[in-house]
Order: structure tokens, then sequence, then C-alpha cells
């Protein structure tokens, strides 16, 4: 399961609305249309591991 934004500030020290912007970001950047296919992109580009 992934994160919510709040984990994710807290993981980085981040508020939790810096963190939903970050991911927005992201998702718009990598042309993601929710966060489960951001997260395919990180596998697949070797960003992270399972």
């Amino acid at each position: 399961l992934g994160l919510n934004n709040h984990e994710i500030g807290t993981e980085l020290g981040l508020s939790p609305a810096t963190a939903r912007t970050h991911v927005s970001h992201a998702m718009a950047k990598l042309g993601a249309r929710d966060r489960a296919q951001l997260v395919v992109i990180a596998f697949r580009t070797g960003l992270t591991r399972p």
C-alpha cells in the first residue's frame, strides 16, 4: 500500500499539504493519472524497488 499525504509528509519532514503538492506535480510531469500509475512509473524507471 502507498503512503497518504500525512505519512509522506512525516517521512520527509513536510506538511501534508506540501506532500500533496509534490505528488500532484510529479503526476502532472510524468503524465500519471493517479498515484498507482505514479508508483508503476517509479518501479519501471528504477526509482524504487518492491
